[in-house]
């Protein structure tokens, strides 16, 4: 019996590429630097940044502090734009999202998130409308561990109170969070459909996972 559904968050609940895109190559040309200048020190970050060593806007700080560049306004500005642009992914997210989750509420089946995010991100999702669906919400940021660690999978579980066989698990599959969910006795689903909008990164389906073209397969699942 399934007693909880687990979702991730970007490419499943919502997408990072059905609204005007903010990412490393915006931010480089705002600051002025080579793409190649920022990411020596951006892409070395993810992990902090993912899991809450680092926050973003002081790492806009140091990059533009190790490239002698830093001013108020120049700093003021990338962190005004990538806040506005992660606020922004939560206005446009499909319409069937919502429906989906009230659906499996209305079943008595309870929701959580394990999402990889950075401190932007964790502060777009504890304020947008779907936060509101989540029992239990385990953010990377807030936990100082991300996927594909299991350590963040039974944070979910010991939360929701189910065991690991008693819940699905939904994601697009980056990270090899559903290779982690299978691993840790969830039923890991392949969540499709926002996968045409992806302009960055290349997703197939997995042959492997039972994959959703829409979001209301989920709840085939039930």
């Amino acid at each position: 019996m399934v007693k909880a559904v687990v979702f991730d968050m970007f490419e499943t609940l919502v997408s990072l590429y059905r609204t005007e895109l903010y990412f490393g190559e915006h931010m480089c040309k705002d600051m002025g630097l080579t793409e190649e200048r920022f990411r020596e020190y951006w892409d070395t970050t993810d992990d902090d940044r993912s899991t809450g060593v680092k926050r973003f806007e002081d790492t806009i700080k140091e990059i533009l502090d190790k490239n002698n560049i830093f001013s108020e306004e120049t700093y003021e500005k990338v962190v005004k734009k990538r806040h506005e642009s992660r606020k922004r992914v939560f206005k446009c997210y499909r319409e069937d999202i919502k429906p989906m989750l009230q659906a499996i509420r209305d079943k008595g089946v309870k929701i959580a998130l394990i999402t990889n995010c950075f401190s932007e991100e964790a502060e777009a999702i504890k304020e947008s409308d779907l936060f509101e669906y989540f029992d239990v919400p385990v953010l990377s940021f807030d936990e100082g561990v991300m996927k594909p660690d299991l350590e963040i999978y039974r944070l979910a579980l010991e939360r929701l109170g189910v065991d690991a066989s008693e819940c699905l698990y939904v994601g697009d599959g980056g990270s090899r969070e559903l290779q982690a969910a299978k691993e840790i006795g969830m039923k890991p689903l392949q969540a499709l459909w926002y996968f045409n909008d992806n302009i960055r990164t290349e997703r197939k389906p997995m042959p492997e996972f039972i994959g959703l073209k829409e979001p209301a397969d989920v709840l085939k699942y039930l």
